[in-house]
C-alpha cells in the first residue's frame, strides 16, 4: 500500500452530505467503498460513511498522462470495504440519471484524485445483506454489522435521545452523579452479577441492578435533584427486551410529589419524542392499577386497540357450564374477549389460540362464534338463548365475531385474556404499529401475596412509600394498602417505573414487618440506608427510564440488540469478544478461587 499525507485526510464533506447546491465545489470525501462497477473506461465507485452514500466517477481520456492512468487503474482495483480517500468536482448526474432513493441521488464527483487508506479482506458478509445472515455472525462481526445504515441510524439516534434526556434534566436543575459499580449484594431483585476481592479474600462486590439505595442517600444529602444516565447488571434468563447489562436513565427529587416526579419524566419524554420525529400527547392520561388489569388484563396496557375484557361472570353462572360454575364459586371470575370478524378463525387457529391460553396458566380457552341463528360451536350448547342475548348485550358481540372466554382466579384471567388479548391485536392487525399511544399507569398495590412461600413481597421494592398510611389496615388487610408508584407505559411496554420512597423510619418499620423482615435483617442488608434514615432524610422519591428500550421504539426496532452497539447473545455471551471465558489459573489463585468442573449432563 502507498504512502499517502495527511492532507488527504482533511475531508470537506461527508458521504452524505452534497446535494445539486454544491455543483462546481472540488471537493474531498473519505470512505469505504460499497460497490463498484466497471464499465471499460468509466468506473463508478459509490463511496459510504455512516452519513450516507455518494457516487464518483473516474474515466480514462484520451492520452491521459502517467499519474492519471494511475489513478484509474487504482479505482478500478478497489473492492468493496476498501477504505479511500477521493478528490473531484461536484456535477449533476443529469435528469435521466438521477438516483430518487439517495439524498445526494442529484449528484456525482467527477474524480481527479485517490488515496488507498487501507484495504479490506474479503467480508463475511456485505452490511446490505444483514437479513439474509444469522445474527451470530453479525455479532461476531459487528464493526462489519455497524457500517449498516439501519444500525448506525440507530447509534446515532440513541446519542440523540441520550443528549435529549441530558439537557432536559440539567436545564431543570438535575445534576449527573455517579454511582458505584462494584458495591454491595442487596436482595429484592434478580440475581447478581458477582465479582471477587483480591484485597479482602472470600468476599465478593455485585455489580449494580439499579443505582436505587445510592441515590436516596443523595437525597439525603441535599442534592435535591439528581440523574444518571448510568449502566445496569442482571444474571437473568434473555429475550428479545431484556440484556445482561442495560442503560436507565435514573433520576431522584427531594420534597416532591407524585405529580412533580411524573411531570418531570413527561418533559424529557416530549423532548425524546421531539428528536426522535415522533408526536408526543399534550397530556398523558393516568390509568389506576386495579383499572387497567380489568379492562386490559395487564398493568402495561397497549391502549392502541380497544378489544377490552369484559366480566361476565354475572351472566353465565347458572349457564350449567361447570368450568365457569366452578370458577365462580371458589371466587373467580369469568371474562371474555370479543374479537370482531373472529367467527372466521378455523379450528387450526382456535387451537392455536388455546395452547397460547394454556402456557399463561389456563386450563383451556372456552369459545363460541356469533351466527345469524345464535351461538355455534365451542360451548355454545350450554349457552341458553337468553344467555347469549344477554351476552350480545353485555359485550356488544356481532353476527361474525366469537366469544373466547376465560374461567379462573382472577389473576390467572387477567393473564391469560392480557396475553391473548395482544396476540390477537397483533394478528387482526387491530392498530397502526407506527402509532404511539401513552399513559400513565398509577396507584399500584403496595404489596402481593405469594402462595408458595405464605408471605407478603413488595410489588416494586420495600422502600415504595404507602398512600395514605395507616398501620391497623397495613396489618388488617395489606392486599387494600396502594402505593405510590407509578409506571410509564406507551404500546403495551413498561418504559420506565418509579415511586415516592419512604423517608419516615417509624413507616418503614412496619413495612419491614409486613415483609418479614426484622430490624436485625434490615440493617444487615440495607445497613448504611437504614442509618442514612435517621440523620434527616426529606420526602423524595424518583422514576427510571430504560434508554434501550426507548431507542428501541423510537429506531422501530423488534429487539434490543438492534439499538445496542455490542449485545450479547440470548445465551448471555459475546460473539465478537468471546466472552465470558476462562481466566488462567494465576489470576484465580490471586483471588483464592478454584473452579470446580460441572457434572455432565445426561
Amino acid at each position: 500500500m502507498e504512502r499517502f499525507s495527511d492532507d488527504v485526510l482533511k475531508r470537506t464533506h461527508t458521504c452524505g452530505q452534497l446535494r445539486a447546491g454544491d455543483i462546481g465545489q472540488h471537493v474531498r470525501l473519505c470512505g469505504w467503498v460499497k460497490s463498484y462497477r466497471d464499465h471499460g473506461g468509466v468506473v463508478f465507485i459509490d463511496l459510504r460513511d455512516r452519513y450516507g452514500v455518494t457516487q464518483v466517477v473516474y474515466d480514462l481520456p484520451e492520452n491521459a498522462d502517467a499519474a492519471a492512468q494511475n489513478m484509474y487503474a487504482l479505482a478500478r482495483a478497489a473492492r468493496n470495504e476498501w477504505v479511500l480517500a477521493i478528490g473531484g468536482t461536484v456535477r449533476s448526474r443529469g435528469e435521466d440519471r438521477i438516483n430518487p432513493k439517495l439524498p445526494t441521488g442529484e449528484i456525482e464527483i467527477l474524480g481527479d484524485a485517490i488515496a488507498l487508506l487501507n484495504r479490506s479482506e474479503t467480508v463475511p458478509f456485505e452490511p446490505d445483506e444483514f437479513s439474509k445472515v444469522g445474527e451470530e455472525l453479525r455479532l461476531k462481526y459487528r464493526f462489519i454489522d455497524i457500517r449498516r445504515p439501519e444500525l448506525a441510524n440507530a447509534l446515532v439516534l440513541r446519542h440523540r435521545i441520550a443528549k435529549a434526556m441530558r439537557d432536559t434534566l440539567s436545564d431543570e436543575g438535575f445534576i449527573e452523579v455517579e454511582t458505584p459499580f462494584l458495591t454491595k449484594s442487596t436482595p429484592e431483585g434478580a440475581r447478581d452479577f458477582l465479582v471477587p476481592s483480591r484485597l479482602q479474600l472470600g468476599t465478593f462486590y455485585a455489580l449494580p441492578q439499579s443505582p436505587q439505595l445510592f441515590k436516596q442517600i443523595l437525597m439525603v444529602g441535599g442534592m435535591d435533584k439528581y440523574f444518571q444516565i448510568v449502566r445496569c447488571f442482571r444474571d437473568e434468563d434473555l429475550r428479545a427486551d431484556r440484556q445482561p447489562e442495560f442503560t436507565q436513565l435514573d433520576l431522584e427529587m427531594s420534597f416532591c410529589t407524585q405529580q412533580d416526579v411524573m411531570e418531570a419524566v413527561t418533559r424529557v419524554m416530549r423532548e425524546v419524542c421531539k428528536v426522535s420525529g415522533k408526536e408526543f400527547p399534550e397530556n398523558v392520561p393516568h390509568m389506576p392499577y386495579d383499572e387497567a388489569m380489568a379492562r386490559y388484563g395487564t398493568d402495561r396496557p397497549d391502549l392502541r386497540f380497544g378489544l377490552e375484557l369484559q366480566d361476565v361472570g354475572d351472566i353465565v353462572s347458572d349457564a350449567g357450564f361447570k368450568v365457569f360454575s366452578d370458577a365462580l364459586t371458589a371466587g373467580g371470575q369469568v371474562k371474555c374477549l370479543v374479537p370482531s370478524g373472529g367467527a372466521k378463525f378455523t379450528r387450526k387457529e382456535i387451537d392455536e389460540y388455546t395452547a397460547l391460553a394454556t402456557e399463561f396458566g389456563a386450563k383451556g380457552l372456552a369459545w363460541c362464534k356469533v351466527e345469524a341463528g345464535g351461538f355455534a360451536g365451542g360451548v355454545a350448547k350450554f349457552l341458553s338463548p337468553e344467555v347469549q342475548q344477554a351476552l350480545r348485550e353485555r359485550t356488544g358481540a356481532q353476527e361474525g365475531d366469537i366469544l373466547m372466554f376465560c374461567a379462573d382466579r382472577e389473576a390467572v384471567v387477567a393473564r391469560v385474556l392480557g396475553a391473548l388479548r395482544t396476540r390477537l391485536g397483533r394478528d387482526l392487525k387491530l392498530y397502526d404499529p407506527k402509532s404511539f399511544a401513552w399513559c400513565w399507569v398509577v396507584d399500584f398495590p403496595l404489596v402481593v401475596w405469594d402462595e408458595g412461600e405464605k408471605r407478603w413481597f413488595s410489588v416494586h421494592h420495600p422502600f415504595t412509600m404507602p398512600k395514605d398510611f395507616d398501620p391497623v389496615t397495613l396489618q388488617a388487610n395489606p392486599a387494600a394498602i396502594k402505593s405510590k408508584a407509578y409506571d410509564l407505559v406507551c404500546n403495551g411496554v413498561e418504559l420506565g417505573g418509579g415511586s415516592i420512597r419512604i423517608h419516615d423510619m417509624e413507616i418503614q418499620r412496619h413495612v419491614f414487618e409486613l415483609l418479614g423482615i426484622s430490624e436485625e435483617e434490615a440493617h444487615e442488608k440495607f445497613d448504611f440506608l437504614m442509618t442514612a434514615l435517621k440523620f434527616g432524610a426529606p420526602p423524595h422519591g424518583g422514576l427510571a427510564l430504560g434508554l434501550d428500550r426507548i431507542v428501541m421504539m423510537m429506531a422501530g426496532g423488534e429487539s434490543l440488540r438492534d439499538v445496542i452497539a455490542f449485545p450479547k447473545t440470548q445465551r448471555g455471551t459475546c460473539p465478537l469478544t468471546n466472552a465470558p471465558g476462562p481466566v488462567d489459573e494465576r489470576q484465580l489463585s490471586e483471588l483464592d478461587i478454584r473452579v470446580i468442573t460441572p457434572p455432565t449432563k445426561a
